[in-house]
């Protein structure tokens, strides 16, 4: 099994992480929580949510944040977008790439989104009509590929019917998301050899939660079948709000910190990222989730 030579770590801190965190912290330090991470050698930052402000009220103020970071070349600020009307804020704050997002189970998407998958597919339908117009990439998110709080097991089959269905749409990349953190690296390997059938493998990435402690053994599961863009947050923030008991998301530092070890490139300062692992742990008043972040503080 060949792993890749080099790996994409696509932060989700800004929003998957944020959103999901009871803290809310103002809007001139989730600016610089997005200027630190972008000063750490990181390709892909997800800046923010256009998710409407009633139901993420951690990120109402979008496009203030979008509007204020500062941009560094070759790097990317993906916004995720929920229909034509966040896609339409999103714009007109400036984002030059978003992502939508489903799940592989239905009982998920109706307590998430009120909404069958098959009808959150066709919300999305004239939001990806309109970024191919406009030239706009966008990613696309399955979230529960693995299980699911209120049906268990989610069929594969499922999960690459999804996936498959995005990147038809014209998702460029599908991340494919263990939201609860309830896989294992066998689980995890099957369900990325299926997708794998479905969608190349150059398109695809993975988002693990770290519920288990399983995430770090699930992403190298999934390196060694190929895939080579890895979803994270920095200082493991983030939850699920539908999933009680659910931890953050893998944190990014020990994400880069396996890689590095392993040889494979990633392009990030980890003594950069861990810094601001340590800055926004302070900002949200807990401990920082990452072990690379507490071990390096305490030695």
């Amino acid at each position: 099994m060949a792993l890749p030579a080099s790996v994409r770590i696509v932060e989700v801190g800004p929003r998957d992480g944020l959103q999901n965190e009871k803290t809310i912290i103002p809007t001139a330090a989730k600016i610089e929580l997005v200027d630190r991470l972008s000063a750490t050698g990181l390709q892909t930052i997800e800046a923010t949510s256009f998710v409407s402000p009633k139901w993420v009220p951690q990120l109402a103020d979008a496009a203030e944040v979008y509007a204020g970071i500062r941009r560094r070349p070759g790097v990317r600020y993906p916004v995720l977008v929920p229909n034509e009307q966040g896609y339409e804020r999103a714009r007109a704050a400036g984002a030059d790439e978003i992502a939508v997002f489903t799940a592989a189970s239905e009982a998920f998407n109706k307590a998430n989104i009120n909404a069958t998958i098959d009808e959150s597919l066709a919300r999305f339908a004239p939001v990806l009509a309109r970024a191919k117009a406009d030239g706009i990439p966008v990613r696309g998110y399955v979230s529960t590929v693995l299980g699911c709080p209120y049906q268990g097991e989610v069929p594969v089959a499922d999960v690459v019917r999804v996936a498959r269905a995005l990147h038809d749409m014209g998702c460029y990349e599908v991340s494919l998301g263990d939201t609860i953190g309830v896989g294992t690296p066998g689980k995890a390997r099957a369900m990325l050899r299926a997708v794998a059938e479905a969608v190349p493998m150059p398109a695809l990435a993975v988002h693990f939660h770290d519920t288990y402690g399983q995430a770090l053994a699930n992403i190298l599961a999934c390196l060694e079948e190929g895939v080579a863009v890895v979803d994270a947050a920095v200082s493991g923030t983030g939850g699920c709000p539908y999933a009680k008991g659910a931890t953050g998301n893998v944190a990014s530092e020990d994400v880069a910190y396996m890689l590095h070890g392993m040889g494979i490139a990633t392009g990030i300062d980890l003594a950069a990222l861990s810094d601001t692992g340590r800055w926004l742990a302070a900002l949200l008043g807990r401990d920082t989730g990452s072990k690379v972040t507490r071990a390096s503080m305490a030695a």
